[in-house]
């Protein structure tokens, strides 16, 4: 049997393979953040299907911090139950589920927020984004809402959560030269940058315990002038790594500046796969924490390489799950086919729309997909 049905372990969590589903924007959540039923049965789906591990979509730990419309909410205890059967639809269908935990920060939906985004630094440049400098003060709020959306995640029965610190997200723009341009103790060299991030995981890991996993998903680099490289990443890592996260997913691209998207589309050749891949060599020399690898890995005999060739520990991707929901166990059944997933980005139309994610290709070609069953 393939190596990637071997199980693993993040902390305490054992996990039945080396699969993971990357946190997925599904835009079914209620307009206020809320569990629907539509995102339990997903959920179901999903787990169903033999991934071991999954990330739920960006749950934003502020009302401040929405990025999207229908995107998952952490930020008040009224919300405990819904994520409870969340997370109860993966156990009981024998996957393991950690909730993300995200603030948008400048990328934050003004529309739906109602108030001016909030910013690492004021803009200096004329790209920038108007924002609010957080302050001093402002940071220890911000670190207090992480810890007590971690709470409701153990509360709701998760089994650990993911800190977002990639794609441009707030964690993110402290890590990023291009967005922190600060003075203060969390401004300058890697290591104050990563003062913010570090502190968020240190009061996470205070909720958590010693025993519950820890994620972190985090740029490798941000693909943009001015913006976080390779070693400052792995340096950011390392320290993170040291104030208590399990295992650190890497990622790239942020919104606008970026000359590449986190979603690349076009992967339709197994030369074009894994596109993080030297970075996560890189990632794996310095790191004891596991790497999770994401990023256009299309193929099971990629998958199998970079696992086997120790590039990574956990093979994590996104699109393909939207595709195929029931992707791994196809892989597991001895049809090594790769992903159906044709990396065309149309899924991201409906649910930047509000209607809820699902693969606009399958869609057409009247075939099934995991948010709008064939009819």
């Amino acid at each position: 049997m393939s190596n990637l049905f071997e199980s693993a372990r993040i902390n305490t969590m054992s996990l039945a393979n080396r699969f993971v589903r990357s946190a997925t924007w599904e835009g079914l959540a209620t307009v206020d953040g809320a569990v629907t039923p539509e995102l339990v049965k997903a959920i179901g789906a999903l787990a169903r299907g033999g991934v071991g591990l999954i990330i739920s979509s960006h749950a934003y730990v502020r009302p401040d911090g929405q990025a999207g419309p229908r995107q998952l909410g952490a930020f008040k205890d009224e919300f405990v139950p819904g994520l409870r059967r969340m997370a109860a639809a993966a156990r009981e269908n024998g996957a393991r589920m950690v909730l993300q935990l995200a603030h948008a920060g400048c990328f934050a939906a003004e529309q739906l927020t109602g108030g001016r985004p909030l910013a690492v630094s004021a803009a200096v440049e004329p790209a920038d984004i108007p924002g609010r400098e957080i302050s001093a003060a402002g940071i220890r709020d911000l670190v207090r809402a992480f810890a007590d959306a971690a709470r409701r995640a153990k509360a709701a029965g998760f089994d650990g959560v993911q800190i977002h610190a990639a794609h441009g997200y707030l964690l993110s723009q402290f890590l990023s030269p291009r967005f922190n341009r600060r003075t203060d103790a969390y401004g300058g060299d890697i290591r104050h940058r990563s003062r913010a991030p570090v502190e968020v995981i240190e009061a996470v890991r205070e909720v958590l315990g010693r025993d519950t996993p820890l994620l972190v998903k985090m740029n490798c680099r941000d693909g943009a002038e001015g913006g976080l490289e390779l070693d400052d990443a792995i340096q950011a890592a390392v320290l993170l790594q040291e104030a208590g996260a399990d295992a650190i997913e890497i990622s790239s691209g942020l919104p606008r500046f970026s000359k590449f998207t986190a979603a690349r589309p076009g992967i339709d050749s197994e030369e074009k796969e894994a596109y993080h891949q030297e970075e996560a060599r890189a990632f794996k020399q310095r790191l004891k924490a596991r790497l999770i690898l994401v990023g256009g890995i299309r193929s099971f005999a990629v998958a199998e390489r970079l696992v086997s060739g120790g590039v990574c520990d956990f093979i994590s991707m996104s699109r393909p799950f939207i595709r195929e929901p029931g992707l791994v166990n196809r892989w597991k059944s001895g049809d090594r086919q790769p992903a159906a997933c044709t990396s065309d980005n149309l899924c991201y139309g409906p649910i930047r729309k509000g209607g809820g994610f699902y693969c606009v290709t399958a869609e057409l070609g009247k075939s099934t997909s995991m948010g709008r069953p064939k009819t």
